[in-house]
């Protein structure tokens, strides 16, 4: 899935240009902490593939990406998620309290400008995707894509707003968050709130997946022969595919994210859709099989930068 710009890369499936826009990808947590679940084994017995884009076995250390998507379709720009934006204070959040990444500036070597974007999409609104929905401007927090219309699923925004007291007041950094990257957008007349499932054009349609947050989402692609779908936090490491009933510590809703990721998975292999998770390094996508009553890890994603072709096989 690489070109020749690193941190920018791009794949075409059918009519729609696909951007992966990579502000940095390494160790994050230990595994047993961002995922109680998985067995220690899992990792060592997958080490030839997982290391070093998934796992650093020395720490132990999950390694994560961060991630967004610029979506080029029906003649409008889609940016999938916003990183984590700099300048916030997020304490207790490791590398996300007062962060610093080049994230416009990788946009701009994508060819895209603020003004450019006609629909932010936030999968869900944790830290490391609503952050750069704003930026400072005078000390004060403004939309950063000021002709954008932002998706925001409806549930999420109840559950971490003020009508729910900011995630029921579990995380003070959950007020923090809304008040500097969701409540800009309400007050600039931006937001759209949405639930259940919402079209965005002819190729993209966003659907409710919860567990992980109230108002976790997807993203899916249908154009011409190829499918896609942007599964936000459904994922966070392909062991996950293997072990589906693996959460991360993240999750709200534990079984009710087991049971999203696997009628996601599911569809995914049944339907021949390309994987696009949120926080996977490598190739950052893949395709995904039936395995008995599991899942397996199909091919990852490759492109000519010429042809500008998914090449899935």
């Amino acid at each position: 899935m690489m070109n020749e710009d690193e941190g920018v890369q791009s794949i075409v499936l059918g009519d729609v240009e696909v951007i992966r826009i990579l502000e940095w990808h390494e160790p994050f947590l230990p595994t047993s902490s961002m995922f109680p679940a998985a067995a220690a084994d899992v990792w060592k017995d997958n080490e030839d593939w997982l290391a070093p884009d998934h796992w650093e076995p020395d720490g132990d250390l999950a390694v994560l990406a961060l991630q967004s998507w610029v979506l080029r379709s029906a003649g409008r720009t889609v940016l999938v998620d916003t990183g984590a934006g700099n300048g916030r204070e997020r304490p207790g959040m490791g590398p996300f309290h007062h962060a610093q990444s080049d994230f416009l500036g990788l946009l701009a070597r994508a060819g895209v400008r603020p003004q450019d974007v006609d629909v932010v999409v936030n999968t869900h609104l944790h830290v490391d995707h609503v952050g750069w929905n704003t930026v400072d401007a005078d000390g004060q927090w403004i939309p950063t894509f000021p002709d954008a219309q932002y998706l925001i699923p409806a549930a999420d925004d109840f559950h971490y707003g003020p009508d729910n007291a900011y995630g029921n007041g579990v995380q003070e950094v959950d007020r923090l968050i809304y008040e500097d990257s969701i409540a800009p957008v309400h007050q600039a007349g931006q937001a759209v709130l949405w639930d259940g499932h919402h079209r965005i054009d002819e190729h993209l349609v966003l659907e409710s997946a919860p567990g992980h947050t109230p108002g976790s989402s997807v993203l899916r692609l249908a154009s011409g022969s190829d499918r896609a779908v942007f599964v936000g936090d459904l994922l966070h490491s392909p062991v996950q595919i293997l072990h589906p009933c693996c959460n991360s510590s993240a999750c709200l809703a534990p079984e009710q994210a087991v049971a999203s990721r696997r009628r996601i998975l599911g569809r995914a292999a049944d339907e021949r859709e390309l994987l696009f998770p949120a926080h996977f390094g490598g190739a950052g996508a893949l395709e995904v099989r039936r395995d008995g009553d599991g899942f397996a890890l199909g091919p990852w994603a490759t492109a000519d930068r010429k042809k500008s072709t998914y090449a899935g096989e």
